[in-house]
This record gives structure tokens, C-alpha cells and sequence, in this order.
């Protein structure tokens, strides 16, 4: 079977991909052999050649990714934290900005459990389930349920909690889970926040490839915001919180949907860049007031 040398078609294939203009050529030229042919990455050294059907694979993926389709989309995978997710057309791609919100409620929730509670947790807005997958996985214990209404992304969300003890509900995240009303320790959400007129600023990888429904939230990118405060203020405890991700420029809009829905302890948070990323709150217990919206 005939090949060529494997140090020579990752150079190549890097050259490509930084002439495209992209940010991690080599990080992403070896992530891509490693998933043409099956290997981890910590087998890559070990491979002299590769067969001449991979290369020509390989060149083809090299062309999508150049022509912005997101790297996910070829591999099929993502990472969060310390879980591998599948993805694909048709679901949200986890972003490295939303853990620091997880990292926010795991502290909260390793502090329940070593209290000895089984602290209830609801994602809403659950996409791919990143968010429910990491927390099953670094604190274990919890009672969890994931909220979704998209078919597209209920395919991979049922997926990649199937291991998990995550409840998978379909539907829509206004009304979802009366059962739950004021019992709910934790709930946390990634919500649409774009305003449906800045579609065009968006990257091409953006715009292009993540769904619609998981993007925009009406002309201020605040419906789906106010959803979850309404929602989360039927679903917590008295002293439950909220943790609700946003756009770095709705540092002070989306916190004041929380004060207007009867929150206290409202606050803003920064994700690893310093920028605003999500809002935190604590549920006073006053009666909620359900309102109406579109959720995801």
C-alpha cells in the first residue's frame, strides 16, 4: 500500500491552513490527521506514513476548513472542560468563555454535596449539554435535568448525556418542568443573546455554521434573557440561584432583568479575558411571575 511521509503532509497541510489565515495551523493540522486516522494525539509521533486514501481525506477536510467550516464540524467532537462532546450542523459548539460559569456553579454545588445534599440542577437552553455533561462528570451526585426545544440539537444532547443520569427534557424552556417549581437549588443557562440585527458582524464560522435558533434573541438579543429569569424564578428554592451566560456588551441590561424579576444578590462576572460574561443571582423567594418569550 502506498503512503506518504507523515512529517511531510502535516507541514503541508499546516502551511494551508495558516494561509487561510487561521489562528492554530499545526495544533489543528494534527488534530485532524489524529482524527483521519483514528489515533490519539499521543500517537501521532510513532506515524512514518500515511496511506494514500487519508491524504486525499485529509486534503478534503483541509478545503472545508479553509472555506471556514468550524473544526468541530469535521472531527465531530468538541471539548469542555474535561468532557468530550459530539457535535455537528445543527447544535450550538460549546465555547471556552462558558467555563468559567461552570466553574462558578461547581463550587457552589461541591459545597451542597459535601454537606451531604443532592443539590437539583436544570440547564436550560441545553444545546449540546456541555454544560450538564461537565457538571455530571466533576460533581457527581447531582439531581440534573437539561431543557432543549431544538430537534437538531436534542439529537446531541440525548447523545452525549446517555451515560450520564441527566434527565433530557424536550421542550420549551417557558413552561418546562412544572414538577420542579420552587425546588431547584442551581439552574443555569447559555441562551441565545445576539439581537437579530447584528447577523451580519458575525464571523463566517458564526454566522455560517451555528444555528439560528441558538444565536438570536430578538432586536435588543434580550428575549431569550428575560425567558430564563422568569423561568428560573418558578423553578428555585427560596435562596436558590441562577447563573445566566451573556453578550460582553449586556453587562448591565441582562442583570437588570434578574432585579426586575424579583432576584437579589444580583451580580455581574467576567470571564477569562476580564470581559462581561454572565450574570449570578439568588431567588428570593417572592411569588414568581411567569412571563412569555421564546426560549431555546
Amino acid at each position: 500500500m502506498s503512503g506518504q511521509p507523515m512529517a511531510t503532509v502535516w507541514r503541508r497541510l499546516a502551511a494551508e491552513l495558516a494561509a487561510a489565515g487561521l489562528d492554530s495551523p499545526q495544533a489543528e493540522a494534527r488534530l485532524l490527521v489524529a482524527h483521519v486516522m483514528d489515533l490519539p494525539l499521543n500517537r501521532l509521533a510513532a506515524l512514518e506514513q500515511l496511506p494514500d486514501q487519508a491524504v486525499a481525506a485529509l486534503d478534503r477536510l483541509v478545503a472545508r476548513r479553509r472555506a471556514g467550516e468550524p473544526l468541530q464540524h469535521l472531527t465531530g467532537q468538541a471539548w469542555f472542560r474535561t468532557v468530550q462532546l459530539a457535535v455537528g450542523p445543527g447544535v450550538f459548539l460549546p465555547r471556552p468563555e462558558t467555563e468559567v460559569m461552570v466553574g462558578w456553579a461547581l463550587d457552589r454545588l461541591r459545597a451542597q454535596l459535601a454537606d451531604g445534599a443532592a443539590p437539583i440542577v436544570v440547564e436550560l437552553c441545553a444545546g449540546s449539554g456541555a454544560i450538564s455533561a461537565a457538571l455530571a462528570a466533576e460533581a457527581p451526585g447531582c439531581r440534573q435535568w437539561a431543557v432543549e426545544r431544538a430537534a437538531s440539537a436534542l439529537v446531541y444532547l440525548r447523545r452525549n448525556l446517555a451515560a450520564s443520569e441527566v434527565v433530557v427534557v424536550a421542550g420549551d424552556m417557558a413552561d418546562a418542568l412544572p414538577e420542579l417549581d420552587h425546588q431547584v437549588d442551581l439552574v443555569l443557562a447559555n441562551p441565545p443573546y445576539v439581537p437579530t440585527g447584528r447577523r451580519p458582524d458575525l464571523p463566517a464560522t458564526v454566522r455560517d455554521f451555528d444555528p439560528p435558533e441558538a444565536l438570536y434573541a430578538g432586536p435588543d438579543g434580550l428575549d431569550a434573557s428575560r425567558v430564563v429569569a422568569q423561568t428560573a424564578g418558578r423553578l428555585l428554592r427560596a435562596g436558590g440561584q441562577v447563573a445566566s451566560e451573556h453578550d460582553d456588551d449586556q453587562g448591565r441590561s441582562v442583570p437588570a432583568l434578574f432585579v426586575a424579576a424579583g432576584f437579589g444578590a444580583v451580580a455581574d462576572q467576567v470571564d477569562l479575558t476580564g470581559r462581561s460574561r454572565f450574570v449570578t443571582a439568588t431567588w428570593d423567594g417572592r411569588p414568581d411571575t411567569m412571563g412569555a418569550g421564546a426560549g431555546r
